[in-house]
């Protein structure tokens, strides 16, 4: 019979729980346009005080050790690659029900970074199952003024306090960006994405997920939804651009000359906070509400398959049909149109709803 003291079994019982289940690996990349790829984990993107682009990589799962870490420049890019060997993945995290597949060259890109004819094949992310289980965490410091993009297959995307122009890419999963100055583009397969504070141009698109932004002041924001709804507030453009197949679309204290709105289908409700050179709003169905300053001008076309139309504003009518007006509203400046399939179409002073 083995037998142990105490104080043994006390010692290694420390040891065990002092030893780290994954040591973090650190990794330099040095160039002026930086791209991370990784097919499953999370990834935070932060600011860094080096003048290269430093990945910290935790790796996890059973088959960790199997993964390997490459850099060196493809197309003049300067690239940190997670290499998975397998074309069978098992990641906890994304639910056991959980599954994805992902084109993948061999070099370990993917995603709009990949494509390049060196053709790997079809990998597949899943929850649970037989496969290699591994996965790989990361930091991702960009430094300020730095360009870079991270694509991610399944996980998790998460950017805060960057001054760079960055790229988060992810197949499945969420995208939470605060905080970043620079012009930041957001694409997203599947998945919730929230953004708030940027200073710079701001581009999101999703195949499906909700949109959530706020506190946004930039060149240009396009947003950009196939299935979900759209939720924005405090938003300061020259252009402003939703799009999303269906889904409601709320749009509050949006400050902007030019606003395009087009839906599959949604109930649309802007709030504009000054006077506009250009509203242009499309739902194939769904109620519309835009409530506007007093000094709203332009020529004005309406036009509701069925459903009614309300003004708060006095209009020189042109032309006036059930379910179509045309005219001058304020001093004329500016193109107002509103087309709905079906539902009501309201234009209300501030405060008046």
């Amino acid at each position: 019979m083995m037998t142990m003291r105490r104080g043994g079994w006390v010692a290694m019982a420390a040891a065990v729980l002092a030893a780290p289940a994954q040591a973090q690996e650190i990794h330099r990349v040095t160039g002026a346009d930086v791209a991370i790829y990784n097919l499953a984990g999370r990834v935070r993107v932060v600011g860094g005080s080096s003048n290269d682009v430093v990945v910290r990589v935790t790796r996890g799962g059973d088959d960790a050790s199997e993964l390997t870490v490459q850099t060196g420049l493809i197309d003049g890019r300067a690239t940190l690659r997670i290499i998975y060997p397998g074309d069978e993945i098992v990641y906890p995290a994304i639910g056991r029900g959980s599954r994805s597949s992902f084109s993948v060259e061999r070099d370990g890109t993917f995603g709009d970074g990949g494509g390049r004819g060196d053709r790997g094949g079809r990998v597949d992310i899943r929850g649970a199952g037989p496969g290699l289980e591994a996965w790989a965490d990361l930091v991702v410091e960009v430094p300020d003024g730095g360009q870079a993009a991270v694509y991610v297959a399944a996980g998790e995307l998460d950017a805060t306090g960057v001054d760079a122009t960055l790229r988060l890419d992810i197949g499945s999963g969420a995208v939470t960006a605060t905080d970043i100055s620079g012009a930041l583009t957001v694409d997203t397969g599947s998945g919730d994405v929230n953004v708030r504070g940027v200073r710079g141009t701001l581009h999101l698109d999703t195949g499906s997920g909700s949109v959530r932004v706020s506190d946004i002041v930039g060149d240009d924001v396009s947003l950009d939804s196939g299935s979900g709804g759209v939720d924005a507030s405090g938003i300061q453009t020259p252009r402003l651009s939703v799009d999303t197949g269906s889904g409601s679309v709320q749009l509050l204290r949006v400050s902007s000359p030019s606003v395009t709105v087009d839906t599959g289908s949604g109930s649309v409700e802007i709030e504009l906070l000054e006077d506009v050179e250009l509203l242009e709003v499309d739902s194939g169905s769904g109620s519309v509400t835009v409530t506007a300053p007093s000094d709203l001008g332009g020529t004005v076309e309406i036009d509701t398959g069925s459903g009614g139309i309300d003004l708060d504003f006095p209009l020189e009518v042109r032309s006036v049909r059930r379910d179509r007006v045309q005219g001058r509203l304020g001093d004329g400046d500016g193109t107002i149109t509103i087309d709905t399939g079906s539902g009501s179409i309201r234009i209300v002073r501030g405060g008046s709803l």
